[in-house]
């Protein structure tokens, strides 16, 4: 499966809100199951770093 474009390179860097912008990408392009799966992973990871790899698993950072 195709990982979406996402524009994180210049947003805002709290993870909550990087977060926010992967999953509207992944939902746009109709991907709520990854979504989900995200989420629980990023919730789950000990430190930022781990959160930023993990959303990076998903979306193609532009």
């Amino acid at each position: 499966m195709m990982k979406p474009k996402c524009k994180i390179l210049g947003a805002d860097g709290n993870i909550f809100n990087l977060l926010g912008v992967a999953r509207r990408a992944l939902n746009k392009a109709g991907q709520s199951i990854q979504d989900n799966e995200m989420i629980g992973r990023v919730y789950e990871a000990e430190s930022y770093d781990k959160e930023l790899q993990i959303i990076m698993e998903y979306v193609e950072v532009e």
